[in-house]
């Protein structure tokens, strides 16, 4: 187990605490298996990761197919799944559990059902940091109600009609994620969570200059003498404008799903070293309604299903034999 230099910290601290808590849970059944508790554990990684992408998958279909059809719905879920990122779904990674959650919490949110929306969040929140930004479509129905008004008036007349408890049970379901956020980071695996990304992995929250300096080398590496850091960057810019572009052309049936993913997207090209999108554009789920738009054309589906495929075996063999991807 590898620590940070200088600390007596783990490295384990760089994962929020659900993913690994939820594993412990499903692992111990597993035990009846007689498996070396590395191999249980890494099993129950897996099988957490693979059934939170099926939650992800039910929860696009639901989110595609008013606007898409059946169809429509099942081409989005499919695309999830063989993006070129897509085989980290299916590693002991967070980002199966976390866009599992996520997606099924915005899927809650066009339901109406705002309460167990706000579960998820908070949920997702404590599986990835990202999921603070699940507070953006949670509090968008309460600021287009105008149910923010009505709790500033009932605060106003407090002296005469007591606590206005409806009123704010509603703006605490949409700061479910930031209660859920602060929770964690004032404990003590957000403090040690800080102290890994900052001098082990040299990320930060919107570390805005040290961003910049890396994107531009990383846009310089695709004409300089390296081919294959040219090739791998060029994956890395075609998934940040698929990413923003996608919830730029969603934005106007989805408003707040597409701020959720574009939230997501700017904080993840944000945080510091230039790498990772292709992995990170996963949580955006407005990426997938896109490409299920536009895989209404056959020729489309074809040539985005073969090309993705592609890409996504070329990096999990990467993966495989220990090189980077992504």
């Amino acid at each position: 187990m590898r620590q940070v230099p200088n600390t007596d910290l783990s490295l384990n601290y760089a994962f929020m605490p659900l993913y690994p808590h939820v594993i412990r849970l499903v692992a111990w059944p597993l035990r009846v298996l007689g498996l070396t508790p590395i191999a249980t554990a890494s099993l129950a990684g897996v099988i957490v990761s693979t059934l939170g992408t099926l939650a992800a998958m039910l929860s696009l279909y639901d989110l595609a197919r008013e606007e898409l059809g059946d169809a429509g719905g099942i081409r989005a879920a499919f695309y999830l799944i063989v993006f070129p990122s897509g085989f980290f779904l299916a590693q002991v990674y967070t980002e199966g559990l976390f866009v599992g959650l996520a997606f099924t919490c915005l899927a809650m949110i066009r339901r109406r059902k705002l309460a167990w929306a706000a579960l998820l969040a908070a949920l997702a929140t404590w599986t990835k940091a990202a999921g603070a930004a699940l507070m953006i479509p949670l509090a968008l129905p309460w600021i287009r109600n105008g149910d923010w008004m009505e709790l500033d008036m009932e605060w106003r007349q407090l002296y005469f009609k007591g606590i206005p408890w409806k009123s704010l049970w509603k703006a605490l379901i949409s700061l479910a994620p930031l209660v859920a956020f602060a929770v964690w980071r004032f404990s003590y695996w957000g403090t040690a969570f800080s102290r890994v990304e900052e001098l082990f992995f040299g990320r930060g929250f919107l570390s805005l200059g040290v961003s910049y300096y890396t994107w531009r080398q990383a846009f310089w590496s695709l004409f300089g003498p390296n081919p294959q850091a040219a090739a791998y960057y060029a994956v890395e810019f075609g998934a940040i404008v698929l990413g923003i572009g996608a919830c730029l052309a969603t934005w106007r049936r989805y408003p707040g799903l597409s701020a959720y993913g574009l939230a997501v997207v700017l904080l993840s090209l944000s945080s510091g070293p230039a790498q990772g999108m292709h992995r990170y554009v996963l949580s955006a789920p407005s990426v997938f309604l896109f490409l299920g738009r536009l895989g209404k054309h056959p020729t489309f589906d074809r040539a985005w299903s073969i090309i993705s495929v592609l890409i996504m075996g070329l990096f999990a063999m990467m993966f495989t034999y220990d090189m980077w991807a992504g």
